[in-house]
C-alpha cells in the first residue's frame, strides 16, 4: 500500500468512526432493547447501525479492501487488504450505562496491521495511528513511558478468565506483588494510557482480534511492544494480549515463558 493509500486509508478510518460515534451516541441517550447473540455476547441496534455506518464510509473510501466486522462477518478475502471493524467493542458497559466502550477500526495489508483508529464518544478520547507516522490522541504525538525497571511498573488487566486455569496465574501474581501497582481498566482504556506513558503493562487472556487490532498499532506506533502470551505476532486468530514498554513486555514475558506449564 502506498503512502497515498495509506493516509486515504486513515481518513476513512477516522470519518468511519466519526458516524459510528454519531449512531452510538443517539442510543446512548435514548436506551436500547438487549438481544444475546448464539456465542451468549449481547448486541443491540446500536452495535449494528454503527457498523453499517462504518462500511457505508470504508467502502466508499477504499472499495478494493474487504471489510470483517463483528456484526456482519466478513465481505471479501482475508489475503489482501482487510478492514477490520468492531463498532462497539464493550456492549456490556454500553447497556448497562457506564462509558467504557469504544469504536475499533484497524486495517490489514496482507496480514500485517498498518493502521487503527480508536473513539471511545462517550467517555471522550480518540486515538489513532498508521504505520511509520506515530501514534496520536486528540491531536498530539504520544510514546510509551520509559520505564524499565519492573518494581516501578504499573500494570493493567482486562479479562482475564482462561488465565486463571494457567499455570501462569502464579506468575501473574509474582508480578503484580513486585510492581508498583496493579490496575483492572479493561477495554481501550488500558491500551490508551499505555501508547501515552500512563501505563507500563497490559494482561490480556480472553479477547478477539478485532478487540485489539486498532490497539496494537496504536501502542507500536507509541514505541511499545504488542503480542500475544506467547510473544507472538497478531493474527486473526489471536486470542490473548501481552501489550507494554520495551523494557517491561520483555520481562514479564520471560516471566510467563518460564512458568508456562501447558496452554493458556
Amino acid at each position: 500500500m502506498n503512502a497515498e493509500t495509506a493516509a486515504q486509508a486513515l481518513a476513512a478510518a477516522r470519518e468511519a468512526a466519526a458516524a459510528a460515534a454519531e449512531v452510538i451516541q443517539h442510543y446512548w441517550k435514548r436506551g436500547v432493547d438487549v438481544e444475546i447473540k448464539g456465542d451468549a455476547t449481547p448486541v443491540t441496534v446500536a452495535d449494528r447501525e454503527a457498523e453499517q455506518a462504518i462500511r457505508k464510509v470504508l467502502r466508499a473510501a477504499l472499495p478494493e479492501a474487504a471489510i470483517y466486522g463483528e456484526e456482519y462477518g466478513l465481505d471479501g478475502a482475508r489475503d489482501g487488504l482487510l478492514w477490520l471493524v468492531d463498532p462497539l467493542d464493550g456492549t456490556k458497559s454500553f447497556v448497562r450505562r457506564t462509558p467504557f466502550f469504544s469504536t475499533q477500526i484497524a486495517l490489514m495489508d496482507r496480514g500485517e496491521l498498518v493502521l487503527g483508529v480508536s473513539s471511545a464518544p462517550i467517555y471522550g478520547e480518540t486515538m489513532w495511528a498508521s504505520a511509520g507516522h506515530g501514534a496520536w490522541f486528540e491531536g498530539e504525538r504520544v510514546r510509551v513511558a520509559g520505564t524499565a525497571d519492573f518494581s516501578q511498573a504499573s500494570i493493567s488487566t482486562g479479562n482475564v478468565k482462561t488465565l486463571t486455569g494457567d499455570a501462569r496465574w502464579a506468575a501473574l501474581g509474582a508480578m503484580i506483588r513486585d510492581s508498583n501497582r496493579i490496575r483492572g481498566y479493561g477495554d481501550f482504556c488500558h491500551y490508551h494510557l499505555l501508547a501515552r506513558g500512563a501505563l507500563d503493562l497490559v494482561v490480556e487472556s480472553d479477547v478477539n482480534i478485532l478487540d485489539i487490532a486498532a490497539l496494537a498499532v496504536i501502542v507500536r506506533e507509541a514505541g511499545g511492544v504488542f503480542t500475544d502470551l506467547e510473544g507472538r505476532a497478531l493474527t486473526l486468530e489471536t486470542r490473548s494480549v501481552l501489550a507494554g514498554t520495551p523494557a517491561i513486555h520483555a520481562e514479564a514475558l520471560r516471566r510467563f515463558s518460564r512458568d508456562r506449564v501447558g496452554g493458556a
